[in-house]
C-alpha cells in the first residue's frame, strides 16, 4: 500500500527540542489520520538539526465512504440549541431521527482522496505545532521554531500539492549545508530519501548519530591510550547539533588540571559541548578533550582542535579566576549574603532555610548515629557556596564546590563530605550518601523542603512539580532504605506528607516489581518506618505467590465479607470466642489453630521476622478453609461465637497487613 513521506525543513532546531518534536509530530499525525479513518501499518518520525521527518506505511489512496452518527439535543430542548446543531450538521430538522428522546443525525460522507486529507493535515500540524518557543520571520505570520524553508510531502511517489504561507510542498530536499555539492535532490519515497541524505552527508536517525559519535570518540581514545568519560546527557545534546557528526581530539593546557575536575568538565560541557577524557585506571582527567564537528576536515581536524583548545583555555582561565576569588572570600561572607536571597516568599530567606536545616540535622543526627556538632556545622555551611562566584557561573556545581572549598580551608573531612553530598541523590542513577554526617544533612535538606512546601500547600499536582518535591521524597526514601535507617517519618511530617511518601514508595517498589496494593496494605497499619514497611511488603509479596497465601487471602475475603454483612445489621459481638463444642471439628480446628498461632505470630513480629510471620499465618489456611466450607455461621444458637472466631481470624491477619486492601 502507498507510503507517505513528510519532511519539514528549516533553519537549525535547538537540540533540546528535537526529541519532543519528533514525538509531537508522530502524535499529531496519528490523531489526524485516525480522525480520517486511517490506520497506518507503520509510522516513524525522525528529528535532526534542520529537519523533522515522518514516514507512514500502508495508507490507502482514498478514504472509504462513511456514515457518521451525530447526537443532537434532547427532544423538547430550546430552539436555539436545535438551530445550532442543525447548522453544525448542515441539515434540516426533518432529516433528524428521534431515538430515546434525543435527536440523531445520520450523515453519509463520501470518501475523499488521501492526498487532499494529507494536505489539510500537514497545514493544521504546521500551524498548530507545540514548539516551546517559536518565531515569525520576514513579512509572514507563520510561526515555526526557526524559519521554515521547504516541505517535502510525497504520497505513493507523487507530490501532495499545497502551500503554507508561500512555502510550496514538493519532492525536493537538501543535504549538508557545507559538505558535498550542497545541492537539492529529489526523493520520492523513504528509501530514496535516506540514500540521498547519506550521499549528501546527513545521518537521519538520531540513534545512528549517537552510535557514530561514541564509536568515533572511543577510536580516538584508543589511539592515544585514553578513556572517554561517559556523559549520556551530552551525547544526547551533541547528536542534535551535527548532521554528520565527526569527533575530533584536542589538547588542553595541562596547567588547568589543578582545578577541580567537576569545574573542568562543567566548563567543557556547558559552554563548549566537549567530552572529557582520562587515562584508564586514573581518577582525574587527562589534558585532552573531544569535540564533535559537523564536517570531515581535510586536515583531520587539526585546525578545529586548535581553535577549540584556545576557546577552552579562555573558559578555564575564567574558572580559575572564580576559584582564586572565592578562596579569598570564604564561608562567613557567603553566609552573610544568604540573608538577601529569598528561598520562597512564604518560606523566608535562604538564611532562614539554613537555620531550619541546622535544627533538623541536629534532630536527625542521633537517629543516624552522626556527630551532632558536625552535622549542625555541615548544615550551616551547606548552602554557603550559592553566593560564591564559581556557583554563580556554574549553578550545577552547588554543593560540590562547597565541599572543595571546605577542604581547601582545612575543615573537618566529614563536614566537607556532608556539604558536598547534601543534594544527593538527585536522580535514580545518583549515588546515595552513606557517611552518617552526610546522611543527616542530606535528609535535613530534603525534609525541610518537603515539610515547608506541604505546609504552604504547594504540593505537586498532576505532572506539575515545580519544586521537585517528588524527587526530594524519593531521595529521602533511597537514603533511608539504602542505609537501613530506622527513621520515624511521622516525627517530621503530617498525614498528607506521609501519604505522599507512601505514593513515592509505591513508585520505588513498583520499579522493583512489587505491587502497589501491598504497599497500601502495609501502610494501613500506621507504620512510618520505611525499612520495616519494605520488609513487610517483601514478605507479603512472597507469601501471596504461594498456594497457601493465595488460598488464605481468599479465605480472608470470605470471612471479611461475612463480617461486613453482619455489621450492617448491627454491632458485632465483642470479646473472645469461647471454645466450641467438640462435635464441631471444623470449629474446634480453627479455634485451636488461632490459639496456637497467637504467641509465635507475636514473637515473629516483635523480631521483625515477617517471613516467619507469614509462615505462621500459612498454618491458618487449612482450618479457615474447613471452617468456611463446613460451618453455618448464622446459626442462631452459635452465631455470636462464630462471628467472634471470624473476627479473630481478621485480627490475627491484620497484625501483618490489611489484607482487605490486597487485590485478588
Amino acid at each position: 500500500m502507498p507510503q507517505l513521506l513528510l519532511e519539514l525543513f528549516s533553519e537549525e532546531i535547538p537540540a533540546r527540542m528535537q526529541g519532543q518534536a519528533a514525538k509531537d509530530l508522530e502524535r499529531m499525525v496519528r490523531e489526524h489520520l485516525a480522525a480520517a479513518g486511517f490506520l497506518p501499518e507503520a509510522l516513524k518520525t525522525f528529528a535532526g538539526p534542520r529537519r523533522l521527518t515522518l514516514v507512514a506505511e500502508g495508507l490507502p489512496l482514498a478514504q472509504a465512504d462513511r456514515k457518521e452518527e451525530l447526537k443532537g439535543p434532547r427532544v423538547g430542548a430550546p430552539q436555539q440549541a436545535m438551530d445550532g446543531f442543525l447548522r453544525k450538521a448542515g441539515l434540516t430538522q426533518d432529516q433528524l431521527v428521534e431515538q430515546n428522546g434525543v435527536w440523531m443525525a445520520f450523515v453519509e460522507k463520501k470518501g475523499r482522496p488521501t492526498a487532499q486529507i494529507v494536505a489539510e493535515m500537514v497545514e493544521a500540524i504546521v500551524r498548530g505545532f507545540p514548539w516551546p518557543k517559536s518565531m515569525t520571520w520576514g513579512t509572514g505570520k507563520l510561526r515555526w521554531v526557526r524559519p521554515l524553508k521547504r516541505i517535502l510531502c510525497v504520497l505513493d511517489r507523487e507530490v501532495v500539492p499545497f502551500s503554507i504561507d508561500g512555502v510550496e510542498s514538493g519532492d525536493v530536499t537538501e543535504g549538508h549545508r557545507f559538505m558535498g555539492e550542497a545541492k537539492p535532490f529529489v526523493a520520492k519515497d523513504f528509501d530514496e530519501y535516506v540514500t540521498g541524505l547519506e550521499a549528501h552527508y546527513v545521518v537521519l536517525d538520531v540513534e545512528e548519530r549517537k552510535a557514530r559519535i561514541l564509536e568515533g570518540c572511543k577510536t580516538l581514545c584508543f589511539a592515544r591510550h585514553l578513556e572517554l568519560v561517559d556523559d549520556i546527557g551530552l551525547l544526547e545534546e551533541v547528536a542534535g547539533l551535527a548532521e554528520w557528526p565527526t569527533p575530533v581530539l584536542g589538547d588542553m593546557d595541562p596547567s588547568f588540571l589543578d582545578l577541580p575536575p567537576e569545574v573542568i568538565r562543567t566548563s567543557m560541557r556547558t559552554h563548549q559541548k566537549y567530552f572529557a577524557v582520562r587515562k584508564p585506571g586514573e581518577a582525574g582527567l587527562a589534558p585532552h578533550f573531544i569535540t564533535v564537528a559537523n564536517i570531515e576536515a581535510k586536515d583531520g581536524g587539526k585546525v578545529i582542535a586548535a581553535g577549540n583548545a584556545k576557546v577552552l583555555s579562555s573558559r578555564l582561565a575564567d574558572a580559575r579566576f572564580f576559584w582564586d576569588e572565592d578562596v579569598k572570600t570564604g564561608f562567613e561572607p557567603w553566609l552573610a549574603k544568604l540573608d538577601g536571597v529569598t528561598f520562597h516568599a512564604k518560606l523566608g530567606t535562604m538564611a532562614q532555610r539554613v537555620e531550619r536545616i541546622v535544627a533538623l540535622a541536629a534532630e536527625i543526627a542521633p537517629l543516624v548515629r552522626a556527630d551532632v556538632a558536625k552535622a549542625k556545622e555541615a548544615a550551616r555551611l551547606a548552602k554557603a557556596d550559592l553566593t560564591s562566584q564559581m556557583v554563580g557561573e556554574f549553578p550545577e556545581l552547588q554543593g560540590i564546590m562547597g565541599g572543595y572549598y571546605a577542604r581547601h580551608f582545612g575543615l573537618d573531612a566529614e563536614i566537607a563530605a556532608a556539604v558536598q553530598d547534601h543534594y544527593k541523590p538527585q536522580g535514580p542513577s545518583d549515588a546515595v550518601p552513606t557517611a552518617p554526617v552526610s546522611v543527616a544533612v542530606a535528609l535535613a535538606d530534603k525534609l525541610d523542603t518537603l515539610v515547608g512546601f506541604f505546609a504552604i500547600d504547594e504540593k505537586p499536582t498532576g505532572s506539575k512539580d515545580p519544586y521537585a518535591l517528588r524527587r526530594a521524597a524519593l531521595g529521602v526514601i533511597r537514603i533511608i532504605l539504602d542505609n537501613g535507617l530506622r527513621l520515624p517519618l511521622a516525627k517530621f511530617g503530617k498525614d498528607d506528607l506521609l501519604a505522599f511518601f507512601a505514593d513515592r514508595l509505591k513508585v520505588t517498589l513498583k520499579d522493583q516489581g512489587k505491587r502497589h496494593d501491598l504497599v497500601d496494605a502495609v501502610f494501613a497499619l500506621g507504620d512510618d518506618d520505611l525499612v520495616r514497611i519494605v520488609a513487610r511488603v517483601e514478605a507479603l509479596d512472597g507469601f501471596l505467590k504461594t498456594d497457601d497465601g493465595k488460598n488464605l487471602l481468599a479465605g480472608y475475603k470470605r470471612a471479611s465479607n461475612i463480617l461486613k454483612a453482619e455489621e450492617k445489621k448491627g454491632p458485632l459481638p465483642e470479646g473472645q470466642a469461647e471454645e466450641p463444642a467438640a462435635d464441631s471439628a471444623a470449629e474446634v480446628g480453627l479455634y485451636q489453630a488461632l490459639r496456637l498461632l497467637d504467641r509465635p505470630l507475636k514473637d515473629a513480629l516483635a523480631k521483625e521476622d515477617f517471613t516467619g510471620a507469614m509462615a505462621q499465618l500459612a498454618e491458618l489456611r487449612g482450618p479457615v478453609d474447613a471452617y468456611l466450607d463446613g460451618v453455618f455461621v448464622n446459626d442462631p444458637e452459635h452465631r455470636d461465637n462464630r462471628l467472634k472466631t471470624l473476627a479473630a481470624v481478621r485480627a490475627a491477619m491484620g497484625q501483618v497487613a490489611d489484607f482487605g486492601l490486597v487485590a485478588g
